[in-house]
């Protein structure tokens, strides 16, 4: 197959620190991008990225310490990429060999019709390099795909942003790119969600009333100033927990979760949410991690040791959703949202 038949999928993630030695690099270029969080005038964001990294890191490391001494995101995005490229070619009759199959997404067999590339905005693969290897093997078109089912100029707009640029450096050449900027009401995520939180509310079994089970809808947070200024990240939070309530009944609240630095930032906190539902007379809670599709210090630390030992303190049993990662529905809405992406931009 010709190089400019072949179709990249491009899979965007925040990334993560692959080691103890990456977290303080990792810090410095979370906080050195300005769509995030403004640290003074201009000039002076990658001087305060530096100090707030240098100040950080070693209890940063501790935390990453307790979930195995790196983030698993790498891992878990890369198994996400080729469960989507071997589901995207299966399709088309097209199989991949056993041996392919094991291999990093951007090293299967280039006679693939869809190939499927990670480009991580803050970590390695950087989406600056990964551009750069889609443009050396000849392929021209891209559907770009955050991994944010929720858009926020924070996430899916960063590191759109980003490829916009890299993809620029290439005008001579140049690509064919295809966004998607969300999928927060997607049927098949939808019913990924709620085949994970069905399996949760088991986990309090013996009792099987579901009635007595708690959902606390965990996102990551925001500054406040961002949903003021038009940013529909909320919005597409609860459009996704209706379309859930749609199919399931549940009692439930919405917090948020990872905040940093001298900004206001959403409220309530998922801490704050967790003495609040303590008050209420809340015993058995299930945390749904609900912009997070892949499991990483958010999930493994912040839900799974922090929030559980302050939910113990408050006499409250809590148990998270298990991630989506590579949920074969999850892959499977994936993939619809790729091949539904492919014929918006007329390339299927």
């Amino acid at each position: 197959m010709k190089a400019n038949d072949l179709i990249a999928v491009l899979l965007l993630n925040l990334g993560g620190p692959d080691s103890l030695e990456a977290v303080r690099p990792f810090l410095f270029n979370l906080f050195s991008d300005r769509e995030i969080i403004r640290l003074g005038p201009q000039f002076m964001q990658k001087p305060l990225a530096a100090l707030i990294s240098a100040v950080r890191h070693k209890k940063t490391e501790g935390y990453y310490r307790l979930i195995g001494g790196k983030s698993p995101i790498l891992d878990i995005t890369e198994a996400q990429a080729r469960a989507l490229e071997q589901e995207l070619n299966n399709q088309l009759g097209v199989r991949l060999q056993a041996s392919e199959a094991e291999k990093p997404s951007s090293l299967t067999s280039r006679r693939l019709p869809y190939r499927v590339f990670i480009g991580m905005r803050y970590w390695h693969p950087l989406i600056e390099d990964i551009v750069r290897e889609i443009h050396e093997e000849g392929i021209r078109k891209i559907v770009a795909l955050g991994l944010y089912p929720h858009y926020s100029i924070a996430t899916t707009g960063s590191s759109l942003s980003k490829l916009k640029e890299v993809a620029s450096r290439f005008s001579g050449d140049p690509f064919e790119i295809f966004t998607v900027l969300s999928w927060q009401d997607h049927p098949r995520y939808i019913d990924a969600l709620v085949e994970k939180i069905q399996k949760g509310i088991d986990a309090f079994r013996p009792s099987r009333r579901r009635g007595d089970v708690h959902l606390l809808f965990s996102a990551h947070s925001l500054p406040e100033k961002f949903i003021e200024e038009g940013d529909p990240y909320v919005e597409h939070i609860r459009t996704t927990i209706g379309e859930i309530g749609k199919r399931i009944e549940i009692e439930w609240d919405l917090s948020y979760q990872s905040k940093s630095g001298p900004v206001k930032w959403l409220s309530p906190s998922t801490d704050e949410m967790i003495g609040t539902l303590s008050g209420r007379g809340v015993k058995k809670l299930l945390v749904v991690p609900i912009s997070f599709v892949s499991d990483h210090i958010e999930t493994l630390y912040e839900i799974d040791i922090l929030y559980k030992k302050l939910a113990a303190s408050h006499g409250m049993r809590l148990e998270r959703t298990e991630s989506l990662n590579t949920s074969p529905l999850f892959i499977s809405a994936l993939a619809d949202i790729v091949r539904k992406g492919m014929k918006e931009a007329g390339w299927a």
